[in-house]
């Protein structure tokens, strides 16, 4: 009976209409967007990398690319919440190209991706190794005038380092953080840590090390006259 009375009623028809229209508008805004082009600056992530390897060329951490769609969507999307991820499993040593696949980012439905630059990464990899080299003292400053350097020892004194064989190869010996000579009057110790000369190459023990340095002072200085016998001291 309700429903017949608002269909016989001119002015509800209307209302009814405009609230469907309304509806439809707004549920049907985003469908009729014009898509449009943006470019953003995406970050890049390695993944899968075999652990027995290691890369060991500098690889770009970010990757310039353009996408398109409605800008109600490209609007919500920024260089922060966007990554290109290339995996690294299964491969082998070597030199590698590898592709930037549209597939490899992280995009809503309806989003389409219009170019990638660079399209191609270009890396190596290198099998990982581990060596046992010489750990050196990196003493700084000088020790006050008239005290010697003596003896500078360092327990432990050797480091097992792991890194690319062919950095591994080339690495005599590592050294410790500064150890000060500035001001000392006396033997001393201390336990510094360890630093290594490349980024790729890390210690990985030990975490620290105790130099102990032997400080030799000056001789005595002999009082003038002391021991020489008075005059006439022993005569007749």
């Amino acid at each position: 009976m309700k429903i017949r009375t608002i269909l016989a009623d001119p002015g509800m028809k209307l209302l009814a209409l405009f609230i469907a229209l309304v509806f439809w508008t707004v549920q049907s805004a985003p469908r009729r967007e014009r898509p449009v082009e943006r470019p953003f600056e995406v970050q890049l992530s390695l993944m899968g990398i075999p652990r027995d390897l290691i890369v060991t060329t500098t690889v770009q951490d970010r990757v310039n690319v353009w996408l398109r769609g409605r800008p109600s969507v490209l609007q919500s999307l920024s260089s922060s919440n966007l990554e290109v991820t290339l995996d690294l499993t299964g491969n082998r040593p070597g030199p590698l190209s590898l592709p930037i696949r549209p597939e490899s980012l992280n995009l809503p439905q309806d989003v389409e991706v219009v170019t990638i630059d660079p399209a191609l990464v270009s890396l190596t990899l290198e099998p990982r190794r581990q060596g046992l080299v010489p750990i050196r003292a990196f003493t700084v400053g000088e020790l006050p005038p008239g005290y010697n350097l003596g003896e500078i020892t360092v327990v432990p004194d050797r480091a097992e380092v792991t890194g690319p064989a062919s950095f591994i190869k080339n690495v005599d010996e590592v050294a410790t953080e500064r150890v000060i000579l500035s001001g000392r009057l006396s033997s001393f110790q201390s336990t510094v840590g360890l630093v290594s000369d490349h980024p790729l190459v890390r210690i990985s023990k030990p975490t620290s090390v105790v130099v102990t340095v032997t400080v030799v002072p000056p001789p005595p200085v002999e009082v003038e006259g002391e021991g020489v016998p008075d005059e006439g001291e022993g005569s007749e």
